[in-house]
Parts: C-alpha cells; structure tokens; sequence
C-alpha cells in the first residue's frame, strides 16, 4: 500500500513569513507538492518565549536546534527589545500568491507567543477577542475568512475548542497523534473534526536526539505508515531556511516512489462521516518543551 502524505506548514513569525516561506513555496514548487499553510496573524512576540527557558528541556532543545541561527537574533528580541511586527497581515501579497499556485491557506492563531503560552489562563471573553481579531485581520489580507485553523502550539482548552465550534471552520489540525477525530467536550461532541499531526516535526528530532540534520529524509522515510494518513508537520523558519535541504531531498524521493501527496481540505470530507469521538489529553513529547494537546487513545 502506498503511503498518503500531507504537508501541514506553520509560519508562526514575522521571519518565518517573510523569509522562510518563499524558499519553501519554491522548494515544494519545484517538487510539485502542495501544502497546508497554516499563518499567524497579530503581533511578532517572539522574543517573550524566552520564558519558556525555566521548563524541562527547553534549553537542550535550544542548543540542539541552534535556534539563535534558525530563528535569527532579530527574532528573539521582538517583543520585547524590539517592537513586535505584525506577522500574516504583513505578507497578504505572498499569501495570496501561495492560494493561487494552489497551497491552502488557514489560520495559525493571533500573537502566536501570547496563545501558546498563554491560553491556558484565558477565559471565553479573551479566547473569543483572541481568535475573532484573528480572523478579521486574516479575512483583510486574503479577501476570504479562513476556512480552516490550527492552534499556535497544539494548545487548545475545552473553552477554546468551544468558541472555536461557533466559527465554521471546515477542520482544524490542533492536536498531535492518531487519525482524524471529533474532541469530546463536557457539552458534548465538538462540531469541528481534528486532523492531527501525525510524526515528530524535524526541531522536535533534533531537539530529543533522534536524527542528526542530515538523517531527517531517512527518519521521515522509515517512520511513514502505509497504512494511515501521514501528516508531517515543517516549520517555515526551520525548513524554509537553515533545514531546507533534507524536505528537498525527501520530497524528492516521494516524487520518485510516486507516493500520494494530499492536501489536508480534501481530507476532511472524506473523515467527517468515519472520525471517531475523543477526549483530548495532554501529552508530553519528545524533543518538545511542555505538553501538547493530543487525543486519548482508545481502550
């Protein structure tokens, strides 16, 4: 059985955007790949991650990924040296040019940092202003509202899937791990379906010691399953600039092997009459500082 991949690419910085997400648009233009693009929206506070320094792990991920040269020194310091530039709605032009070469193009949050890290502690009123001020700057910039989203992070709250329902997304992709499924809310079954990500993303391989740069194409082939969707999660400031070379290689291979390249709208569809129901738990990962949300596995 062939495997079926789909590409899910977050642009979560005003660099990523900026810098790293044409590179990659020419890198999956010259494989003949299209992607799930997934853009915040909002201010560029990078630079208040720093936070993130006092958890397990975080530092050694720092290091292993020399995050100081991915993520350039500009970055780390927006926020809070530096003014904090808007991200998504700084690039309309580059994102509607994505949607027509074909890539779909969602909603990755608004001020990415303060969601990640934050979401935790908001309540309705700040999750609502949060994400509907996402959506209209989103709508602004590409003339459309999003038709899909994925939460900065996979950090989602029951009050955050809930406000998220009132939307119409067609999908999201918030979690990590397992196949398409419907969160299980204490109201009940949330609306909108999951299409989680599915393998470790290469910060994450690099971060826990799994892979070495040049052994990502080789991880990523070993570890695809042939008989699910396989949804590889890159980072447009990891794989759009200083981790380029192994996506172009394993991209590819994929062409070579004529392995099913799917696009994550068309997916949906086809799982909304089968996906199962799930609560969402959180799940420490390797390589990753924090939890992730994730769907309890079934008994």
């Amino acid at each position: 059985m062939t495997p079926r991949v789909a590409l899910k690419v977050d642009v979560c910085n005003h660099r990523a955007l900026h810098v790293g997400l044409p590179q990659l648009l020419r890198t999956l233009d010259r494989a003949g790949a299209l992607a799930s693009i997934f853009v915040a929206f909002g201010p560029d506070n990078s630079g208040k991650a720093i936070r993130r320094i006092f958890r397990r792990g975080f530092l050694t991920k720092m290091l292993r990924t020399r995050a100081p040269r991915m993520y350039g020194v500009r970055t780390l310091l927006l926020g809070t040296l530096l003014p904090a530039p808007a991200v998504g709605e700084s690039g309309a032009a580059l994102l509607r040019a994505a949607e027509a070469a074909g890539h779909a193009v969602g909603l990755h949050g608004f001020d990415h940092v303060g969601w990640q890290d934050g979401v935790a502690a908001m309540d309705e009123a700040q999750v609502r202003t949060s994400l509907c001020r996402s959506l209209e700057l989103f709508e602004n910039a590409l003339g459309h509202p999003p038709r899909f989203s994925g939460a900065p992070g996979w950090q989602v709250t029951e009050t955050s899937l809930g406000v998220q329902d009132e939307l119409g997304f067609s999908f999201a992709s918030d979690c990590r791990g397992g196949a398409p499924f419907y969160p299980l809310l204490a109201s009940g079954r949330a609306h909108t379906l999951q299409i989680p990500t599915t393998l470790p993303t290469s910060d994450e391989l690099l971060g826990a010691g799994a892979a070495r740069a040049g052994e990502l194409a080789a991880w990523y082939d070993a570890h695809l399953a042939a008989d699910r969707l396989n949804v590889i999660g890159v980072h447009a400031e990891a794989e759009g600039i200083h981790f380029a070379d192994w996506l172009r290689r394993w991209l590819d291979g994929l062409r070579e092997r004529a392995v099913s390249m799917v696009a994550l709208p068309e997916i949906a569809p086809r799982e909304r009459a089968r996906a199962a129901v799930r609560r969402i738990v959180a799940r420490e990962l390797p390589g990753r500082s924090g939890a992730v949300a994730s769907p309890e596995l079934a008994a």
